[in-house]
């Protein structure tokens, strides 16, 4: 009888996910595993933790819908706590388990947790699983889709028609007659190992205190479909192009990265959807345009997965030494929404309220801690690793190298001027007004980093 892991990691959902039909299709005996590893709350990324609340909160909301839909199939979800490789070798050595699945790994840690579980257990089949791109690894390299740049692989995939594989509908039948490797993990117990993580890594009033804001997402494959179909049931598809680059609002943009950096959502879902959108209503700019975006992100991942160390390097994948540093009281200034520039303030003060700020935000705020305030770009995208619900390790680390200007796009850096980006966005300082970007007067609340970060 063949026993199989399914390793979740960012790909927090069970519809168009190749790895668990693949799982299914081909094991007898079968269970699903997620590990949270202590190392994510420790600072120990730029003196930075990995997971703050608000990414904390997400993904817990992520591990408990998807919990709740495997018992409705008959299995469930088993949470564990340790480092990955190790957990996942004692769960194979333990229960002589033949075959473990799992997402395509393109992070350089998340690459050597696999590659150490394979040394660890050498018999054991792995399949590693492409669900989180509109392209497989086999049709990057066949059709030889070039890297140098964005442009390029944008120009060579849409002149030559590339077709994303379609949503895999998950017949019913799989699910029967499938028995669980691990015995069920009681509700409670499930619950338990979340609620340790909390009281463990964050300060009490951490999860208490967020603030009304931090509900604009949440996690889990039922709400990011819900998100799907309203969008795209919406005319915001239509004016995207003309609205992406608005500081806030519901549909300013589309709302998916959360969704997709978490896996609760598959790009190719999107792809498809959007595709569906523009043959029944209209096809314009602005539909494009959020076509466009995908392939953004699908360019980063592949990238990364061809520089797995150049990426997080000073140098970048430029490999050119940019003219900054580390200077802690500005980082702290800029971390904290103390800088001289009430737009940035603002901007971060939204970042550590809910976790989530615009793409413009993002490139105002990286822009001045590289240009204006000279501090080393490592450390942002690291401060962003921790704040961001929608954390994606190439898209954040690749945008950063972008505006530090050691990424390979041939025009440099991006230096964004403040005050033109506060007029053109924030004309007559509601955004700033909101968030309190202006350091006059008191905070109505508390906007600093301090409440989440970990117990010592």
């Amino acid at each position: 009888m063949s026993r199989a892991l399914y390793w979740f990691t960012h790909d927090l959902r069970l519809a168009d996910n190749e790895g668990v039909i693949s799982l299914l299709s081909s094991n007898n005996s079968v269970a699903f595993i997620y590990v949270i590893d202590p190392d994510w709350f420790r600072p120990l990324n730029y003196s930075q933790t990995s997971m703050g609340v608000h990414r904390w909160l997400f993904l817990r909301q992520s591990i408990e819908d998807l919990h709740n839909q495997l018992i409705a199939k008959g299995q469930s979800l088993q949470v564990v706590v340790g480092n990955s490789a190790n957990q996942i070798s004692k769960l194979v050595r333990d229960h002589n388990v033949t075959a473990l699945y799992t997402a395509q790994q393109f992070g350089l840690y998340e690459r050597h947790s696999l590659e150490r579980v394979k040394a660890i257990c050498p018999s054991l089949q792995v399949y590693s699983c492409c669900t989180n791109t509109l392209f497989t690894k086999d049709q990057i390299d066949e059709h030889s889709i070039p890297m140098q740049s964005f442009s390029a692989f944008r120009k060579h995939v849409e002149s030559n028609d590339y077709s994303v594989k379609e949503d895999q509908i998950q017949e019913s039948s799989l699910w029967e007659a499938k028995r669980a490797l691990l015995p069920l993990q009681a509700k409670n117990q499930f619950n338990k190992v979340l609620d340790d993580i909390e009281q463990t890594m964050f300060r009490p009033h951490a999860i208490n205190t967020l603030n009304k804001w931090t509900n604009e997402f949440v996690g889990g494959e039922q709400h990011a479909c819900e998100h799907l179909s309203y969008y795209f049931s919406s005319s915001a598809p239509l004016t995207y192009k003309k609205t992406r680059n608005q500081l806030e609002g519901k549909c300013s943009s589309t709302g998916f990265s959360p969704y997709l950096a978490i896996g609760n959502l598959s790009p190719r879902q999107v792809w498809h959807a959007l595709r569906r959108y523009e043959k029944q209503n209209l096809e314009n700019e602005s539909t494009y345009w959020v076509g466009f975006e995908l392939l953004w992100r699908e360019y980063f991942q592949w990238l990364l997965n061809d520089n797995p160390k150049a990426f997080f390097m000073f140098k970048g994948l430029a490999n050119k030494k940019p003219l900054t540093s580390f200077y802690t009281q500005r980082f702290a200034q800029w971390c904290n929404g103390r800088t001289n520039y009430p737009l940035v303030n603002a901007c971060m003060n939204q970042l550590n309220a809910t976790g989530y700020i615009s793409n413009r935000g993002r490139q105002i705020v990286a822009s001045c801690l590289v240009n204006e305030l000279s501090v080393d770009w490592r450390y942002g995208a690291a401060y962003f690793q921790k704040q961001l619900i929608d954390y994606d390790v190439a898209s954040n680390w690749g945008n950063w190298q972008y505006i530090a200007g050691v990424g390979v796009d041939p025009r440099g850096g991006r230096h964004f001027n403040i005050e033109k980006q506060t007029q053109l966005h924030d004309e007559k300082n509601a955004f700033i007004n909101k968030w309190q970007g202006n350091l006059e007067g008191e905070q109505t609340y508390d906007l600093t980093d301090a409440s989440d970060w970990p117990v010592k």
